[in-house]
């Protein structure tokens, strides 16, 4: 019965190791789907959409070549197709019922395409030569866009893999329930062994044999070396090594994480995109936080070199409106007259604060806030940027500094986005296009202005520095030969108000505050000093100077009905034209 329970406990050995080891070997599924295909429409641009890349579960690996530049980028759907435009492109889609790739045509009247390159329009981008291999895991609503250099074809062969799940979870567990199994059946087979020589030999006394008289026997001066029988603990010995060696080399094969449940392969993927909020939403934010971020980082550079060449050309690639106006007019100044400062550069990041607008249209608006972890003494920057459209990168139009006791009203989620109000909004306390020239109102009049119970006082630094007791000490301090007048205007940017999660908004405007110094004695002449001598070129003048300060003003606006006043939150001021009275 011992050698029957030993037969019994090597063949389920035998049959549970065979079976795990051949999950692992040929019963073994692919580890992963491919597909690929070869476009020969010749277009410029290839679109790999992103139900395509998502044809299987997981991540994917995206394979192009036969191209010797190759430049690939991935966006929202919407926003490839937005830069493609007109432009003719192939579509690499996915057929269900064939499993395989496909190409097709999309005709357009440009042949050619811009550069991919720099695009803010990108979650991100990559460029290689010859070919380009990387695996993303990107959701249904982003798309490849890939092209060479615009003008040639795009790379023609197209390859995208998906892994496949070919864990074996039970390979394990049978594989090591087959090692006990088989030490149970060495077990059996010793004890049935032991067992077996033990009951060897009579099993009755035998009988008594007469007795022979003793003979003396001489023994041998050297001892015989008698060998001794192979049986005994030393070679059951080594009968038990080699299973047991056997039995710990399946056990440690068993380790690895595909041969237990609940251990499957889990692709790394290298790039990973941010997924679009629900399609629920109205409309999907501008743009994401790593594109804000990488965005401002860009903007930073490109200022940075513009102002240390004091390249106009280069600086209007990223900025617009009265943040461009106001460095504009500061290079010219330091260029005459080099002991004067220059504007303080754009800091990189960190972005504390992302807020970009709900839209899937063009133009598109950000809110930004960065500030400088290193140096407390630099205060937080406000950016409001503006992409006019999809082949254009965003510029700065607003760049202000926030007041140090600013607090930024509550605003929604980077991931969500809010609405960009029209400039005559009826739905906060004040239209933006009249908040200008209320709060110029309160700068020039103080108390006496009709505005002055709407905005709160409290922390509002450019009243004193350039408000009625500013203006005061002005006049105070002019020659009894000249006179000198303020007045103000609105400036050339338009306003952009951002609603804030209570229905009230940001807003930023811009504000043209006006200098004029004339004489008024006959003979009498202005001598201009510092930033309006070195911006206006004038040495003396018997007609006057007029000075015009641009002021970027950011404040928050409460909603209609609230007995909340509007704040200043920062603001950005500086000296944008300077002539001879006309």
């Amino acid at each position: 019965m011992r050698f029957v329970l030993a037969i019994i406990s090597f063949v389920v050995a035998a049959v549970m190791i065979g079976a795990g080891i051949a999950q692992r070997t040929v019963l073994l599924e692919p580890d992963q789907v491919s597909l690929s295909t070869t476009s020969n429409t010749g277009t410029a641009v290839t679109v790999i959409d992103g139900a395509t890349l998502n044809a299987f579960d997981g991540s994917q690996t995206l394979r192009v070549s036969g191209s010797d530049t190759i430049l690939a980028a991935y966006g929202r759907t919407t926003d490839v197709l937005a830069w493609i435009g007109d432009a003719e492109y192939t579509e690499i889609g996915y057929d269900a019922d064939t499993e395989a790739l496909t190409t097709t045509k999309v005709s357009g009247k440009e042949k050619e395409v811009p550069t991919i390159e720099g695009s803010d329009l990108w979650l991100s981008e990559y460029s290689m030569t010859n070919t380009l291999a990387l695996t993303v895991k990107v959701p249904a609503d982003v798309s490849f866009i890939i092209i060479s250099d615009g003008i040639k074809p795009a790379a023609p062969n197209y390859a995208v893999s998906w892994p496949l799940d070919n864990s074996t979870p039970w390979a394990g567990p049978l594989i090591i329930a087959g090692a006990f199994a088989l030490l149970l059946g060495l077990a059996f087979l010793l004890w049935a062994t032991n067992h077996l020589r033990n009951s060897r030999g009579p099993r009755r006394k035998p009988q008594k044999m007469p007795k022979v008289p003793r003979k003396r026997i001489l023994r041998p001066t050297r001892k015989l070396a008698i060998d001794k029988p192979s049986g005994g603990r030393r070679s059951a010995r080594g009968m038990i090594a080699i299973p047991i060696v056997l039995v710990g080399a399946l056990s440690l094969a068993g380790c690895t994480a595909d041969f237990w449940p609940g251990t499957g392969p889990s692709a790394t993927p290298t790039a990973t995109a941010t997924a679009v909020p629900d399609a629920a939403q109205a409309d999907p934010p501008a743009a994401t936080v790593k594109q804000v971020e990488r965005i401002v980082a860009a903007i930073s550079e490109t200022v940075a070199a513009a102002d240390a060449a004091k390249d106009k050309t280069l600086l209007a690639t990223r900025m617009q409106g009265a943040a461009l106006e106001l460095r504009l007019a500061n290079y010219t100044i330091t260029t005459a007259d080099p002991s004067i400062a220059a504007l303080p550069a754009i800091p990189a990041g960190p972005v504390k604060v992302t807020l970009p607008q709900q839209t899937d249209t063009w133009p598109r608006t950000v809110f930004a806030v960065i500030q400088d972890d290193t140096d407390s003494t630099i205060p937080p920057l406000a950016l409001f940027l503006e992409q006019e459209e999809p082949r254009a990168n965003y510029k700065v139009s607003y760049a202000i500094t926030l007041e140090p006791s600013a607090v930024l009203p509550k605003v929604a989620p980077a991931a969500i986005g809010t609405a960009r109000l029209l400039e005559d909004s009826s739905v906060l306390s004040i239209a933006p296009d009249k908040l200008a020239l209320d709060y110029a109102d309160i700068l020039e009049k103080d108390v006496d202005s009709n505005a002055y119970l709407d905005f709160e006082a409290d922390g509002d630094s450019l009243r004193e520095n350039v408000g009625v007791t500013y203006k005061a000490k002005v006049r105070a301090a002019l020659p009894t030969t000249a006179t000198v007048t303020f007045s103000h205007a609105l400036g050339g940017a338009s306003a952009i108000a951002l609603a804030t999660n209570d229905a009230g908004a940001i807003i930023a405007v811009n504000l043209n505050e006006i200098t004029t110094v004339t004489p008024v004695e006959a003979g009498a002449a202005v001598n201009p000093t510092g930033q309006v001598k070195a911006l206006s070129g004038l040495e003396i003048s018997t007609k006057g100077v007029v000075a015009t300060y641009g002021d970027q003003l950011l404040f928050y606006v409460p909603p209609a009905g609230s007995d909340a006043k509007i704040i200043l939150l920062g603001y950005t001021q500086g000296l944008i034209k300077a002539g001879e009275v006309g």
